[in-house]
């Protein structure tokens, strides 16, 4: 159940009380749902019988006490907690929560997040010549599109051939010019260090630092720090280990679409379902053996998974965020966070010696390929590259 479908059951939950006689009130356009606040438990909490609670002449809590066990009956919600003076915190049946996010995902791929269609924002970026503004600009406007913007870049003087097309940062057209109107440069990020040489400052500009990385590590490097913070450019986002954000991100994402090239061998395939995660949590998964659950669910728990459900379903609010902010730091930031929270499920998702596959590890490959799909797409939105091999 998608917060949308749970607004949709709320506003149902409301309209039976009604029909009922429990309530005299006029029955809302919508109802808002959202992550519990401080105090709050379940998965998702309302505001719904504050919001009724003067129409109803009715004390906020009294409100929410008859509208809990019209929640209850719902399909879906496992339970139903009033807290504070009146929000209504709903659990849902994780099995079904987890299949209809995954399901989501796995139906828009790389493209989960995305507006569906144009919104009729115009958007005019305008960067100085500098090599990171030329690059988050870019970045931007890949976000922007995603969200339905009509974008247009532009950057104060033609870019540096590396920029282009080893960084593949896209300008539409360069210059200031007097009329209609000047632009204004409305992305200026700290600039990207000159880098220490012999040779003198002046002749060595700072693109070639990032040139010489590469379009992969090149890009994140100047997109992976916030604007305000002067980005680091060096080795180390070459570097294939743990400590390399980047290498986190790309690695899982290799992990998860060589899953499902051992899966397709074993003879199944992805199928949203019920994961069959204990919910005791087990050791560390990443070397630890912990303890065994049902079906293989060998160091991961439920803990974990709620933990990677989160960062995926949280995955269009933060390209609206970074859309709105024009900061695609948010969204490496996110990546990484997905990478981390995906890495404990791998070694639950296939079965283990003479085990048959079974409901849960067909499940459990489908919540690994929607990881994969969020990776995939947001390194997209990054300019990078999600190798299939690594």
């Amino acid at each position: 159940m998608t917060p949308v479908e749970l607004s949709r059951t709320v506003l149902c939950a409301v309209r039976r009380a009604v029909d009922d006689g429990e309530l005299s009130v006029v029955v809302p356009g919508r109802a808002l749902v959202a992550a519990p606040g401080p105090g709050g438990c379940g998965d998702y909490a309302t505001n719904i019988a504050l919001q009724l609670a003067r129409p109803a002449g009715q004390p906020p809590r009294r409100v929410a006490e008859v509208l809990r066990p019209y929640l209850l009956g719902a399909t879906g919600v496992r339970d139903v907690v009033v807290t504070g003076p009146g929000f209504l915190n709903i659990s849902l049946r994780r099995a079904e929560v987890s299949a209809a996010l995954v399901g989501e995902i796995l139906r828009a791929g790389t493209r989960y997040g995305h507006a569906e269609g144009p919104t009729g924002q115009l958007v005019q970026l305008h960067a100085p010549h500098e090599v990171r503004a030329v690059v988050v600009m870019d970045a931007v406007a890949r976000v922007l599109r995603s969200q339905g913007a009509l974008v247009r870049t532009s950057c104060a003087t033609r870019p540096e051939p590396g920029w282009t097309e080893v960084l593949g940062a896209r300008v539409d057209a360069y210059g200031t010019p007097d009329s209609p109107a000047p632009l204004d440069v409305n992305v200026r990020p700290v600039p990207a260090p000159v880098p220490a040489s012999s040779v003198p400052a002046s002749s060595v500009p700072a693109v070639l630092d990032a040139v010489a990385l590469g379009r992969d590590a090149g890009r994140w490097a100047l997109l992976q720090p916030a604007a305000h913070d002067r980005p680091r450019i060096g080795d180390e986002h070459l570097s294939q280990r743990e400590a390399n954000p980047l290498f986190r991100v790309r690695y899982a994402h290799a992990r998860v679409r060589a899953l499902g090239r051992n899966a397709a061998d074993l003879g199944f395939g992805a199928r949203p379902g019920d994961l069959d995660i204990p919910e005791a949590e087990a050791e560390d998964s990443r070397g630890a053996e912990g303890a065994r659950g049902v079906a293989g669910s060998q160091g991961v728990g439920a803990a974990r998974v709620r933990e990677l459900e989160a960062a995926l379903a949280d995955h269009p609010r933060v390209l609206a965020a970074v859309a709105a902010q024009r900061a695609p730091d948010r969204l490496a930031r996110h990546l990484v966070a997905v990478a981390d929270a995906v890495v404990p499920l791998f070694p639950a998702v296939l079965p283990r010696g003479e085990e048959k596959p079974l409901a849960a590890h067909r499940a459990r490959l489908a919540l690994a390929e929607a990881a994969g799909a969020v990776l995939a797409g947001g390194l997209s939105l990054l300019g990078i590259d999600a190798p299939d091999h690594l």
